[in-house]
Parts: structure tokens; C-alpha cells; sequence
């Protein structure tokens, strides 16, 4: 007999939002990209005016901490200004960044103390990382800019994902620290956007979606995660968010996430709000 999941009576406001302003990017990462982002993609129906009065909201429900994500989020012609509106507000502001181009006058919003960058690498070997992102040249600028990163001091986590078989992912480790990166995750390739081999699934959600943690879509569709983007819970940009979280789409779906029993030591969920399912070596699926 199969027992279906109990609707929690207390509706937790998640403490972590990822905000994906946009799906253009400079990188098309053609066997991976779970939003399908790329050069000719746009920024979505949710206006600049939308995304300020959503982080309004977010930081007057208790919202700590907000992710900038896309896509590329620095191409967002409002990135700068949504950043410094989510500082002004006490948010903490991660931005995940491809990190192949960055403005000069990035550096100095990068440099802010409730700013942190987050961003992927792929291998040591320039053609198997551009194998993964579709762009010539992109391994180069990137690892010059985590070189950047980690000169200036910017707080910086980097996840790598195993894309294909043999890719360099050990090696890739290893460069990161020689350069001095400290947080490095590793992960498998998930079955979702154009790495999608299966119907997306809950089975391939690392367990902790929605439990403390939300992301906005393009469109203003509020999901358990970015990889979660399968499961609309409800729209900020028409109903907000604290009607989306005290709803019943929300609390089912909640519900519906398998959770891992125990959390393994050393995986970012079990001591932070930084989860990322894609690039986070101890967030394997819940089943």
C-alpha cells in the first residue's frame, strides 16, 4: 500500500531564494544547461519593477539569503541595481556567474561584504571545459577570472559536474586549489533541461529542495529549486510570495520531495542555506 505524504500544518517561509533573472548567457552548454539558457535567449516576463518589489517581499518575510542566477545573471541590464536593492535590504547576495566575462565595474559590486560569487568548472584541459559550454576560449576566461576572484578575496564556491565519460573532474579539482579556491563541489550530470534523459522526476532531487529554500523562474513560477523547475508551486510576479508559500501547491509539493534520512557529514545543506543540487558532492537524489 502506497501511503501518500502528510501536508505539513506549518508553512516555514524558505530562507534561501534562487532568482533566475534571466535565461541569456553567453554559453550554450549544449549536453547540460538545465534552463536552456543561451545567446538569444531573453530575460523573461519579470520586470526589473517586479524582481525589486519581490525582493521587498522576500526580505520582510525573512528571507536571508537570495541567489542571482540565470542564464547569465551580469547580462540582466538591471543585474547591478537588483544586487545593491538585495544588499540595501540586509539580503545576502550570492551571484552565480559563468565567470567568461566580467564588467570592470563588477569587480567593485563583487567586492561588497553581503556579496559572494558562486561558478563552474568543467576540467583543467581547455577542450574538454569547452566541450561542456560550447564556447571557444570560455576556459581561459574563466579560470583567469577564478584567479581574479580569489586575488581579490571574494568569497567563491565552484562546482564541477561530470558531464561525459573520463572527463578530467579530478584534475579539475586539483587545478581549482592549486589557484586557491577553497569550496569546491562535485556532482554527476542531472537529468533536467537539455541534460534531460528521463521525464524529470522528484527521484533525481537531492532531498532538501523546498526545506528552506525556493527558486523564482523567469517568469515568476516559484519552484523547490532550480532543478526543481518541473514543479510550479504558483507565480510570484501575479499571486507573491507569501501567497505562493501559504498555499496548498506549495505545501503538496513540499510534502511530495522524498527527504534524506540523515544528512552526510560535509554536505552544504546540513550546516548552510547554499544547497546547490547540481554542484554539491554530498546531494545525491533522496531515493
Amino acid at each position: 500500500m502506497t501511503i501518500a505524504p502528510e501536508t505539513p500544518t506549518t508553512r516555514a517561509i524558505p530562507t534561501f531564494l534562487e532568482l533566475e533573472i534571466t535565461g541569456k548567457c553567453q554559453l550554450t552548454c549544449p549536453s547540460l544547461c538545465y534552463a536552456k539558457a543561451g545567446p538569444t535567449e531573453g530575460h523573461g516576463s519579470m520586470t526589473t519593477d517586479d524582481w525589486q518589489r519581490l525582493l521587498n517581499e522576500a526580505a520582510e518575510l525573512g528571507v536571508e539569503k537570495v541567489q542571482f542566477i540565470g542564464g547569465e545573471p551580469t547580462m540582466h541590464p538591471d543585474f547591478e541595481a537588483l544586487v545593491l536593492r538585495a544588499t540595501a535590504l540586509g539580503l545576502g547576495a550570492q551571484v552565480y556567474s559563468n565567470l567568461y566575462r566580467v564588467k570592470h565595474e563588477h569587480w567593485e559590486l563583487f567586492e561588497h561584504p553581503k556579496v559572494s560569487l558562486a561558478t563552474s568548472y568543467y576540467s583543467d584541459v581547455a577542450e574538454e571545459h569547452e566541450r561542456v559550454t560550447g564556447r571557444k576560449g570560455s576556459h581561459a576566461a574563466t579560470r583567469a577570472n577564478i584567479i581574479q576572484v580569489v586575488n581579490r578575496r571574494i568569497p567563491l564556491q565552484v562546482g564541477i559536474v561530470e558531464v561525459f565519460e573520463g572527463q578530467r573532474v579530478a584534475e579539475a579539482r586539483a587545478d581549482l586549489e592549486s589557484i586557491g579556491v577553497r569550496v569546491i563541489n562535485t556532482d554527476r550530470v542531472r537529468s533536467v533541461g537539455r541534460a534531460e534523459r528521463h521525464l524529470p522526476s522528484i527521484r533525481d532531487l537531492c532531498g532538501r529542495c523546498a526545506k528552506g529554500r525556493a527558486a523564482v523562474m523567469p517568469d515568476g513560477t516559484v519552484t523547490p529549486c532550480v532543478l526543481g523547475r518541473f514543479l510550479d508551486t504558483g507565480n510570484a510576479k501575479t499571486e507573491g510570495l507569501a501567497a505562493v508559500f501559504a498555499g496548498q501547491r506549495w505545501a503538496q509539493t513540499a510534502a511530495s520531495i522524498p527527504r534524506r534520512p540523515v544528512l552526510s557529514a560535509g554536505c552544504t545543506p546540513a550546516d548552510s542555506n547554499d544547497c546547490d543540487p547540481a554542484n554539491t558532492e554530498a546531494c545525491d537524489p533522496a531515493y
